[in-house]
């Protein structure tokens, strides 16, 4: 029996928006390319994730690939991109509000830098979990097989009683392999609560 359903974050109860962060810098268009690749396609963001690096460490090492008209952009995406508003995934408030009213209990497993608690109370819907485990917190990352287990131990959670919601195939595997049962998030919210309702969940569709 399901007792508790664990959330990812980005693009599952908020979009993730890269494109639209660099459009809103106002650089020129023949440098958003370049931005995309360099900030968000690099191993620098991924570390900042996994909390192995500083953002001024980051933001130093991206800069020395791009011209010097962009370090400010850098600097931006880096350290604020964060501090504009959010994207909500439309319908996921009402979802998970309507889970929490189902007597669930939720919690927010995420990959993301030592910032996300400076944003974390604007995420639609987080005022309903019970707990939280960031990645660049703990220098453990999704689908690293100790995340999930400390999301485990932290709350005291029977990996068979949980279900876990993420957009990434990879980091639902990674879930299943601690015996965690999972679902891939596609952006199909209907669907997502049929898989739900098939996991003995019986929220509304």
């Amino acid at each position: 029996m399901i007792k508790n359903v664990i959330f990812d974050m980005g693009n599952v109860l908020i979009n993730f928006l890269p494109e639209l962060y660099v459009e809103q810098l106002g650089v020129a268009e023949e440098d958003r390319g370049l931005l995309l690749r360099e900030v968000f396609g690099r191993i620098e963001w991924v570390r900042l994730d996994h909390g192995t690096i500083t953002e001024d460490e980051a933001a130093e090492a991206i800069c020395r690939r791009v011209p010097p008209r962009l370090h400010q952009a850098v600097e931006e995406l880096v350290f604020r991109w964060w501090a504009r508003p959010l994207s909500p995934v439309p319908g996921m408030k009402e979802l998970v509000a309507e889970l929490k009213a189902l007597s669930l209990k939720l919690y927010l497993l995420s990959n993301a830098s030592i910032q996300q608690c400076k944003y974390h109370d604007r995420i639609p819907g987080t005022e309903y979990f019970d707990g939280r485990i960031v990645s660049a917190e703990h220098k453990l990352i999704k689908p690293q097989r100790e995340i999930y287990r400390l999301l485990l131990d932290t709350y005291g959670l029977q990996a068979e009683e949980c279900l876990f919601i993420d957009d990434s195939p990879l980091n639902v595997e990674g879930a299943y392999c601690v015996g965690i049962r999972g679902i891939v998030f596609d952006g199909d919210l209907l669907r997502l609560r049929r898989e739900l309702c098939e996991a003995g969940i019986s929220v509304q569709i």
